[in-house]
């Protein structure tokens, strides 16, 4: 099985932007994270972050045929992007969304998500370990 994770704008800035909110890890530890969750299991993964729309949306199209499963984070993206929700919705690959902090408890306009009606489960507030909760619910869908 291959997954592909991928991370919309400001992630890269994990361990900077907010620590009261996202914590003190970096992206390049949730990746770390996230890989050895998976070679644990035989998954291969892959990981992709983009501060930009279009190309988060050209990663998902080039995942058609590659890729078992994706996790997505769109970040800021996840309010405002019909393209992602497209995007998805025309591979037709499985999908977890994940958020590291709680978006419900947060400001209104974080509770709007669109890539939640494509998406078969969401993950929101465990901070970098619901990436790995995302994982173990792909595997389930999956196998």
């Amino acid at each position: 099985m291959k997954i592909l994770v991928l991370n919309g704008p400001n992630i890269n800035m994990l361990g900077v932007r907010e620590p009261e909110v996202y914590g003190a890890g970096t992206y390049s530890d949730l990746c770390e994270k996230i890989k050895a969750h998976c070679e644990k299991k035989d998954i291969g993964v892959s990981f992709f972050q983009s501060n930009h729309e279009g190309a988060l949306v050209d990663e998902i199209q080039k995942a058609l045929g590659v890729y078992d499963g994706i996790v997505i984070n769109p970040a800021a993206y996840t309010h405002t992007s019909v393209a992602i929700l497209d995007a998805l919705k025309a591979v037709k690959i499985p999908a977890v969304e994940v958020h590291i902090s709680d978006v419900s408890k947060r400001e209104d306009f974080r509770r709007i998500s669109y890539v939640r009606s494509y998406c078969f489960k969401t993950i929101s507030g465990k901070g970098f370990d619901g990436y790995l909760e995302a994982v173990d619910a792909l595997c389930g869908a999956l196998l």
